[in-house]
This record gives structure tokens, C-alpha cells and sequence, in this order.
């Protein structure tokens, strides 16, 4: 009966563990989740509004067009009369009157605040990127434009912390892991084979000769003591004893057992419990980052190396782009700097490199990181070694 009772309990409890590890899971990744989503939800939202604003809105033909027009006619008939005009005057002259067009003027509005057009400008404008090829017009869409950048910013440096955070831990845990290997093959390879078998042989003899005295409960002690074989025990003293054994009974019992009778018999305080946890991984956030010691050299190197991989797929569908204009622009995209120089004939290709961007944005992040650090720690040295240099020596 002991044995099936035994079998049921353990049948039983492992489905509950199993339930508890996804719900641990689950509740351990939902921040991060959480962040992501928001993000992707707010993106989603500003392409809706940008696009049936800036999409919808009316051409109107202004003043400057009209004058650009007649302009341009007057240096055309120009030339039709005077054939004799020297030709490099006429260039001159109409690159001056092109350098005074807009753009807007000869593109539709629907064509540019597509979908993905305004998912694109959305991007552009919460990373800080801003390209300048696309912006808004109406005076509506340019506030509700830093409205919208407003929120947008601070929700993305959200993500880029909480993401920095787990890229940190995986680049300090890595680069240690390396660390210790490193360390073991030089160990192996100074320590000769005789000294390290003599030395192995030396720890097992007195490992051998160490005896570990576990400590003695109350009972094996009771039992030890001569007096308590011989002599009858009165009946203060056996209820003394039983309350004795009661209370090492309860400080010898799992406290995994107590937890799981207290959580399964209150579930409130489980949830409870579970949110504690949820708060305090959301208090974590950038914790990680100020731990992180990696040198800056191999920071420089993975962004180099994750710069190149993208650098070598971007050419396949920019096809105006070759590998060092695709490294220029990935660059001048992570480090938000977007001059906005070089231009994309399908961003909405791009727009699949958002997970991309995102982690680059963070790999940058965290060297711009270190690099702040070494540079206080630069600044820390100089400043005592001419403290030191200045203060006058006691005689």
C-alpha cells in the first residue's frame, strides 16, 4: 500500500512540476516579451496614422511651383532663341532653378505613405535614425510626428536596455567560458605529466585518510549515552524527549514539501509570489550592462563582423549598392547617425532587417558602453597623476 501510495504521489506530482517550470518560463520571458510587442504594436499603429493622414492629403500647386515653372520656361525659350549661348552657362542656370524644387512636388503622396512606407518613416523616427527622405508635410502630421516620437523614443531605449541586458549576459558568460578554457589548456600544458600524476596520488592518500564525522541526531546521541540504556526513563523526561524529536523531525523535513502544501493550499499567495518575481525582473533591467567586462577590442571586432554579414546580403536586392556603400549605410543605420545620403529602392525589404537593427543598435550601444568607461577610467588616472604631480612633497 506504502508503494502504490508512494506511485500516485509521484504520477501526480509530475505533471504540477511540469506545469510550474512552463509557468516559471512564461513568466520569466513575458517582460521581454511584453517590450517587444508594445514596440511592434506602436510601430503598427503610427504606420495606420501616418499613412491616412500624409497619404490623403490634397497637392496643392503653391506659389514657388508656379514661379519654378515659368522660370524654367524662360531659360528654355532662352536657349531656343539664342542658339549661340555657351551650353555650360545653361547648365549652371538649370541646376540652380533645380536646386530651388521640392520634391514633393513631383511625387504623389499615395506612392511615398504606403503602408510600409510609414512603417519605414515610424522606424526611422522611434531609433533616432532619421534619414530625412521621408517626411511630413501637413501640419498635423508634423505634431502628431513628435508626439509620437515623444513616446516612441524612450519605449525603444526600453527595449534596447532590456535586450542589452541579455546580449551583455550571453557576451560576459561566453567570454569567461573562453577565459577558463584558455586558462586550462595553458595549465595542461605546464604542468608535466609526473608532477600531476605524483601531485593526484598525494590528494587521494589524504583524502583517504580523512574521516568525515557526520553530526549525530538526538536520538543516535540518547542511544549512545550508557544511563539511557540502563535506567528507566520517567515520564517528564519522555515527553521532554518526544518534543524534542518532533522539532527535529520539522527541521529535518524538506522546506520544498512545506512550500508546495502552503502554495497548492493558497493559490493568492502563489500569484502573489509570481508577481513578486515578475517586479523584481522588471527592477533588473540594466543591471547587466553595468556588470559587463569584455574588452572593447572584441566588441569592435563583432560589430565589424555582424556590419559585413549585412553588408554582403543587403547588395542582393539594392542592387545600386555594393559591399562597401551597404557597409557605410548599415554603419551610418546602427550608429542612428542617417545622413540619409544613400537611398533605398525597396524599404520594405529593409524592413525584415528590423530584428537586425534592433540587435546592432545594442551591440553599438553596449560598446559605446565599455568605451564610456574606459574613457572615465582614463580621465580618473590623469586626473591623479597631476593631482600627485602637483601636491608638494613633505619634508
Amino acid at each position: 500500500k506504502n508503494q502504490q501510495s508512494e506511485l500516485r504521489m509521484a504520477s501526480t506530482s509530475q505533471p504540477l512540476r511540469g506545469k510550474r517550470a512552463c509557468k516559471k518560463i512564461f513568466w520569466a520571458v513575458f517582460p521581454h516579451a511584453c517590450f517587444i510587442l508594445s514596440l511592434v504594436i506602436y510601430a503598427f499603429l503610427g504606420a495606420l496614422m501616418f499613412s491616412h493622414i500624409e497619404g490623403n492629403r490634397k497637392v496643392n500647386l503653391s506659389e514657388e511651383y508656379r514661379k519654378f515653372l515659368q522660370n524654367l520656361w524662360y531659360i528654355s525659350r532662352n536657349l531656343s532663341d539664342n542658339m549661340t549661348e555657351n551650353e555650360e552657362i545653361f547648365k549652371e542656370k538649370i541646376h540652380a532653378l533645380l536646386n530651388t524644387a521640392e520634391r514633393d512636388w513631383f511625387v504623389n503622396p499615395k506612392d511615398i505613405w504606403t503602408f510600409f512606407g510609414s512603417l519605414f518613416f515610424c522606424c526611422t523616427v522611434f531609433t533616432t535614425v532619421g534619414y530625412g527622405n521621408t517626411y511630413p508635410v501637413t501640419r498635423i502630421g508634423k505634431y502628431l510626428c513628435m508626439l509620437y516620437a515623444l513616446f516612441g523614443i524612450p519605449l525603444m531605449f526600453l527595449v534596447l536596455t532590456d535586450m542589452g541586458d541579455i546580449l551583455a549576459t550571453v557576451l560576459s558568460k561566453s567570454y569567461n567560458e573562453f577565459r577558463k578554457l584558455q586558462s586550462k589548456i595553458l595549465a595542461s600544458k605546464l604542468c608535466s605529466g609526473f608532477t600531476c600524476n605524483k601531485g593526484d596520488e598525494l590528494k587521494s592518500r589524504a583524502q583517504s585518510k580523512v574521516v568525515i564525522n557526520e553530526p549525530l541526531t538526538i536520538m543516535e546521541v540518547l542511544k549512545s549515552q550508557p544511563g539511557v540504556k540502563r535506567k528507566p526513563i520517567k515520564y517528564r523526561n519522555a515527553e521532554i524527549f518526544e518534543m524534542l524529536i518532533a522539532r527535529e523531525k520539522e527541521h529535518t523535513k524538506p522546506a520544498r514539501n512545506k512550500s508546495i502544501e502552503r502554495w497548492s493550499s493558497c493559490p493568492e499567495l502563489a500569484r502573489g509570489k509570481t508577481m513578486s518575481r515578475v517586479i523584481e525582473n522588471f527592477d533588473k533591467i540594466g543591471k547587466q550592462l553595468e556588470k559587463l567586462d569584455v574588452p572593447i577590442v572584441l566588441m569592435v571586432l563583432v560589430i565589424f563582423v555582424y556590419i559585413s554579414c549585412a553588408a554582403a546580403i543587403l547588395p542582393n536586392w539594392e542592387t545600386r549598392l555594393d559591399f562597401q556603400e551597404a557597409f557605410y549605410f548599415c554603419f551610418i543605420t546602427l550608429t542612428t547617425i542617417g545622413f540619409g545620403d544613400t537611398q533605398l529602392e525597396h524599404p520594405k525589404f529593409f524592413l525584415f532587417f528590423s530584428l537586425y537593427i534592433i540587435i546592432g543598435m545594442e551591440i553599438v550601444f553596449i560598446a559605446f558602453k565599455l568605451g564610456q568607461d574606459r574613457l572615465i577610467g582614463l580621465y580618473k588616472k590623469v586626473i591623479s597623476f597631476c593631482g600627485e604631480k602637483k601636491m608638494p612633497s613633505k619634508k
